[in-house]
């Protein structure tokens, strides 16, 4: 399963990336993570339902110093095909 996540409020220049990183390596979790130019961060991640969830409740609260408003997930049944998680620009 495939979910495509925004993250609305402070979350960029929080090591959002990084930690969202960390967290989907742990989870095993395949996808990439990146900042928006409108000051959001936008994550495909693909995995079972059931990691994908652990993760998403992960975004909701973020690391440490991020400010999460808002989280829209796009639930996508097709499953992207990546080598690992990425932090892409």
């Amino acid at each position: 399963m495939t979910a495509n996540i925004k993250i609305y409020g402070s979350v960029q220049g929080v090591f959002f990336r990084r930690s969202a990183k960390e967290i989907a390596d742990k989870l095993g979790l395949t996808g990439w993570v990146r900042n928006a130019s409108d000051g959001s961060v936008e994550i495909m991640a693909v995995g079972p339902k059931d990691r994908l969830d652990k993760f998403v409740v992960w975004c909701k609260k973020g690391p440490p110093l991020a400010e999460v408003d808002k989280v829209e997930i796009d639930w996508v049944k097709k499953e992207e095909s990546f080598d690992g998680f990425e932090i892409i620009s």
